[in-house]
């Protein structure tokens, strides 16, 4: 793991992170130690100076990560969200009038909805999204693992975020993890909505690890009814055309790729956390209705993934840095 830079060379800043899940704690574990920290909780006083946890990288190394509780933020040069989308929004109210007016922010959620919500609550503020393929997992409270390498892409979500792109990309840079940026940050998140819509809620409802969805009747009856109405709706809303056929082998790609990977929405259902499904099939649904389409199968889908979690509208601040 790269440790990062030292202050006052190329990627120099200070990096807060709003959201101390699996994500987060990966991003702060490759970040400068000296340079990047968590944001607590509104209100919660951190019962100790420094967050710590074990981490495990990519190349199977362990690490005992300290990172501070950063508790002024009026200095701050970057902020990440890693929140759960259902989460960000209230998460971000309670911090934001604390940031410097000029600091980034940029949104990781899964899924589409939050980010837009977040770019027209603060248009003024140079908000950014990110789409990442980083893979990690957080198998203990206190114990994070970087599953596997990939790429991050972060692109403005408003104009006041424009001219920020470059400046960001370069701080995160000194994480050692590639990042690339992309002025249609949209399509890349839309994408990568696509692959988690086809694989999230079957590995949920079917309680397996990617790969297994590809043979489970469930999936098989479904996915080419799912891959039309995502094609439908990506047209409808202006998107470059995509066949249901190419959706669904960039699904099946992912799928096989991953095949041992525990999705993010399977952690959640065994962990008896809110899901993000209503900002991954739930807004295909949605935003299928709105457009005057029918998506019964996301639709269906949304509906069963909520079956399986017993409290999805349950408090931000019972899974904010969970």
């Amino acid at each position: 793991m790269r440790q990062g830079l030292k202050p006052g060379t190329s990627g120099d800043g200070t990096t807060a992170i709003l959201g101390a899940g699996a994500l987060g704690r990966l991003w702060a574990a490759c970040l400068p130690s000296e340079t990047a920290g968590f944001v607590p909780k509104s209100g919660a006083v951190p019962s100790a100076p420094v967050l710590t946890y074990q981490f495990t990288d990519h190349l199977g190394h362990g690490h005992v990560i300290q990172r501070r509780w950063l508790t002024d933020l009026s200095d701050l040069s970057l902020l990440l969200v890693t929140t759960k989308a259902g989460n960000t929004l209230s998460a971000l109210e309670e911090v934001v009038d604390q940031l410097p007016e000029a600091c980034p922010i940029v949104l990781f959620q899964n899924g589409l909805g939050s980010q837009q919500a977040v770019a027209n609550h603060w248009p003024q503020r140079p908000v950014l999204a990110a789409s990442t393929t980083e893979a990690a997992n957080r198998p203990g409270p206190d114990v994070v693992i970087h599953a596997a390498r990939g790429c991050t892409w972060v692109g403005p979500l408003n104009e006041a975020a424009r001219t920020t792109v470059d400046p960001v990309i370069q701080q995160l840079a000194a994480s050692g993890l590639t990042i690339q940026a992309e002025d249609q940050i949209l399509e890349r998140l839309w994408h990568k909505l696509v692959v988690n819509a086809g694989i999230n809620p079957f590995t949920a409802l079917l309680d397996c690890p990617n790969g297994d969805i590809l043979t489970a009747p469930l999936f098989l009856d479904h996915i080419d009814q799912l891959c039309l109405e995502l094609a439908a709706l990506m047209s409808a809303e202006g998107l470059p055309p995509q066949t249901p056929e190419h959706l669904r082998a960039s699904i099946e790609q992912v799928a096989r790729a991953t095949t041992a990977n525990t999705s993010s929405m399977r952690s959640d259902v065994r962990n008896g956390r809110a899901t993000e499904i209503d900002y991954i099939n739930g807004h295909v649904a949605a935003r299928s209705q709105a457009l005057g389409l029918n998506a019964p199968v996301n639709q269906m889908l949304t509906e069963r993934v909520k079956q399986l979690a017993p409290y999805p509208d349950q408090k931000h601040g019972a899974s904010l840095h969970g």
